[in-house]
């Protein structure tokens, strides 16, 4: 039998369902996400230009796929794996639909799914919160129309998958019918977008709050928090006792662990500065942010601070306001996928509060007021638009991995007797390689050289036991830092150059003959 806590009485509860005749909410939302998907999938293998996160992080759901395990080199914890994981049960969608790509531009595809998810569930949440239906369907076009969203959102990123799944445990949180299995899927769904991606754990105060707020307010909210607290441990205990089983919980001389990779990144990993100092990679990272999206940003950073004091908004404002001040935070490393984050609960405040003003003022509605809404949604509109064309344009237009796929194409086809060649290339390539008759084992990822001890020993002559290099952007970045990368560098010829100068892929052939 189905446990069912009491309903109390709420002034603030979500919509009532709508009479008959109108259109169905799930009809609504689903035209708006497939508005999007339109958009997201249009130029996907095009633009932006494939980051090596995107590679590596295929690399490891092909080798989940294949039974290699974790990762295609060794899985040192530095994310837990459930992100790409999941990205390997959604493989055969590129396979399926776009077999001829580079396999980061055709991995994107499987990205769409999740996209889609996304979007539907910030129009729930936002229904749940007490939005209207134009209001929760604010937050989603905000959210998917965003030239942020369209930029990086179609990008292969861990965090897509985190913000789905923490998406759907706030709309389990909020569920009006408050069944205890809504609050412990809920704490499932926490633990598996943490699993996901570990930096959304930040956002578990505001799942706690929302569970909180929905739940009555009798002896019946311990049973709420205890089943999501339940869910919470029983699903994400999974990672720390698969350490545990392998001996890898503590840091030891021989082996990889947990605990160790939490200390690299917690202490010893290099931070990108201050945002609020001009030199700082942060704050070039969020003028690239804003480059593609002031209206997203500053209005969704506004509006958080306004949604703070609407209690059905508290929750999607608290998340807001953690994910704002851990970004504004004095050091400490940012990635440029991290916005990817914020954008849901950003759109979600910023139409929260739109869709609250109006409200507030429809008792007091008369023709001046009428007029005046309809001018200030004008000059709303009129600002936006343009500057969302801007960034979407690029997304849309832009061909920046044609120097990627002419490597690719080189690579498949200019070397002869592949399963006898060693190549380094950035993890863009390695799996083009892999499915072009590389072995495996000799498509090397430049990183690996000289950090990976186990990569070191099958080259026992360093790098002139490699063939080929492939020169990216990636790779030059810190060839300084990397001396076996700067060896290969100095000591190869161009046989191949694809691209612009700024983005060119050179094909170097190792000069062993010259070496003594």
């Amino acid at each position: 039998m189905t446990t069912t806590l009491p309903v109390p009485v709420r002034i603030d509860a979500a919509p009532r369902p709508s009479p008959r005749g109108q259109v169905p909410e799930w009809l609504i939302a689903g035209v708006l996400t497939s508005l999007v998907l339109v958009l997201l999938s249009w130029n996907i293998d095009g633009f932006p230009t494939a980051s090596d996160d995107e590679g590596t992080y295929l690399a490891q759901a092909w080798a989940v796929q294949e039974g290699r395990g974790l990762a295609h080199y060794t899985y040192w914890y530095d994310h837990p794996p459930l992100g790409w994981i999941q990205l390997a049960g959604l493989a055969w969608l590129p396979s399926l639909l776009a077999p001829g790509l580079i396999t980061v531009a055709a991995g994107r595809i499987a990205m769409l799914p999740v996209q889609a998810a996304t979007l539907l569930l910030i129009y729930l949440v936002g229904r749940r919160s007490g939005m209207p239906r134009w209001g929760a369907s604010l937050a989603l076009l905000t959210c998917g129309l965003s030239p942020l969203l369209l930029t990086m959102g179609r990008q292969i990123y861990l965090d897509s998958f985190a913000v789905a799944w923490i998406l759907g445990a706030f709309a389990l949180a909020l569920s009006t019918r408050r069944h205890l299995w809504h609050y412990a899927a809920a704490g499932a769904a926490t633990a598996i977008a943490v699993l996901s991606k570990e930096t959304i754990l930040l956002v578990l105060p505001a799942v706690v709050l929302a569970l909180w707020q929905n739940s009555a307010r009798t002896s019946t909210r311990p049973w709420a928090v205890g089943s999501f607290v339940t869910g919470l441990v029983l699903v994400g205990g999974f990672y720390p006792l698969y350490a545990v089983l392998r001996g890898e919980l503590f840091p030891g001389e021989d082996h990889v662990s947990l605990i160790g990779a939490w200390q690299f990144q917690l202490m010893n990993r290099s931070g990108s500065g201050s945002v609020f100092d001009t030199s700082s990679g942060t704050n070039a990272l969020l003028h690239s942010w804003l480059y593609y999206d002031q209206v997203i940003l500053v209005g969704g950073l506004v509006a958080t601070v306004l949604a703070l004091a609407v209690r059905r908004l508290r929750p999607i404002g608290v998340a807001a306001a953690i994910l704002t001040v851990v970004a504004l935070r004095p050091g400490g490393y940012m990635p440029a996928m991290y916005v990817v984050q914020v954008l849901p609960f950003f759109a979600l405040a910023l139409a929260g509060v739109i869709a609250t003003a109006v409200t507030w003022l429809e008792p007091r509605r008369d023709r001046r007021r009428a007029v005046a809404v309809a001018v200030v949604a004008v000059v709303a509109l009129s600002f936006v638009v343009p500057r969302w064309f801007v960034g979407a344009e690029r997304a849309l237009t832009n061909q920046d991995n044609l120097p990627y796929e002419r490597a690719a194409a080189y690579l498949s086809a200019a070397i002869p007797d592949r399963a006898e060649t060693t190549v380094v290339v950035d993890d863009v390539l390695w799996l083009d390689c892999v499915e072009a008759g590389y072995q495996p084992d000799r498509v090397i990822w430049f990183y690996k050289l000289d950090l990976d001890s186990a990569v070191a020993e099958r080259l026992p002559n360093g790098w002139r036991d490699v063939d080929y290099v492939v020169s990216s952007p990636a790779l030059r970045q810190d060839p300084s830092g990397l001396p076996t990368v700067a060896a290969l560098l100095t000591n190869s010829t161009v046989v191949a150059t694809f691209g612009s100068p700024d983005g060119r892929i050179e094909i170097r052939k190792v000069d062993k003959e010259n070496t003594p």
